[in-house]
């Protein structure tokens, strides 16, 4: 790790990160009470890729997501217990109890959507651009998509448009092998992801997602040209989920990866390669990371409380905030 940022950006990529792990471990801890009624689908130990590319932003940019989205919300500035109340399905959640963990939404922080549609994101975030380029506005559209987003048509012709008009907005792929069960080589050739996106005349970077610098500074070149007029960007960052595609439990004994992989890259983990290299440099003490780390923790329980004591929507509001006044 380099000494060109200042501590305070390197804190501030480690705390990210460590919020959206205990945020997430807290989820895997209290799914099974059956309070939570909705699918979820966890991001541990791809918590780089969300804090170094929203660090890179500001209010103005507009974040989309899928079904993965707890690790965008949050790193894009969105409300810890509004999150937590939308899982428990409360009127307080950031959708208003309707949406559950797949539809996350914020438009006081610009998080404008999730949605569990594979690829279904990408194409709003495309004319969200449109329309800021347009309207001659500040800002730039960022789409969050998983490896197997790039197998849809509407990837392809989102991206042909967005470079056609050279729109101001950043694809970011989190390339983690998998389709639900089905590993990247059963599902694609074998070629760089990135290559699909250089053949629409887009500038394109590779990174590794599971170092958070260098998510940071990639996304933080890629982002410069996007503000300068020269179009859209995409960068493909190789990554890893801990758990199973869709709730809070393991999967290694359903034989689609081995245990072997999965404990090679738990070895790559973000936050203890982030946090070991942060003490190397004396960015940071022990004492002071943990003192971090519990005064997350004490937030999280703080969610958690909150979202449990919140009420849950009416029944006369059943109908409200479906479509738009």
């Amino acid at each position: 790790m380099e000494n060109q940022f200042s501590n305070d950006t390197l804190i501030e990529l480690y705390k990210s990160m460590l919020l959206i792990r205990r945020a997430e471990e807290k989820i895997v801890e209290l799914y099974h009470e059956q309070e939570m009624r909705c699918p979820t689908h966890l991001c541990i130990g791809q918590e780089a890729v969300s804090a170094g590319v929203c660090l890179n932003l500001v209010k103005e940019d507009c974040v989309f997501s899928n079904h993965r989205a707890h690790g965008h919300y949050l790193a894009k500035g969105g409300s810890l217990k509004g999150m937590l109340a939308e899982l428990y399905g409360k009127a307080t959640g950031c959708s208003k109890g309707r949406g559950g963990s797949m539809h996350l939404i914020d438009l006081a922080v610009n998080f404008i959507a999730a949605t569990p549609l594979v690829a279904g994101t990408i194409p709003v975030a495309v004319g969200i651009a449109f329309a800021l380029k347009a309207q001659n506005k500040p800002g730039i559209s960022v789409a969050f998509f998983g490896d197997s987003a790039v197998e849809e048509g509407v990837f392809h012709e989102a991206l042909n448009f967005s470079s056609l008009h050279k729109l101001p907005v950043l694809f970011v792929c989190e390339n983690n092998l998998y389709a639900c069960q089905t590993s990247l080589p059963e599902r694609q050739p074998n070629r760089e992801i990135g290559k699909l996106a250089e053949a629409h005349a887009i500038q394109t970077y590779r990174a590794d997602g599971n170092d958070v610098i260098a998510v940071y500074e990639t996304t933080k070149k890629a982002i410069a040209n996007i503000r300068s007029g020269t179009g859209p960007a995409f960068i493909e960052f190789s990554t890893y989920r801990w758990l199973e595609h869709c709730g809070p439990n393991e999967d290694k004994d359903l034989g689609y990866r081995s245990e072997r992989e999965i404990l090679e890259w738990m070895e790559k983990c973000p936050i203890k390669r982030f946090k070991e290299a942060m003490l190397t440099k004396k960015v940071a003490t022990g004492e002071e990371l943990e003192k971090l780390d519990l005064e997350i923790m004490r937030e999280v329980e703080e969610a958690v409380a909150f979202a449990k004591k919140s009420p849950f929507p009416e029944k006369r509001a059943l109908h409200e905030y479906l479509y738009a006044d």
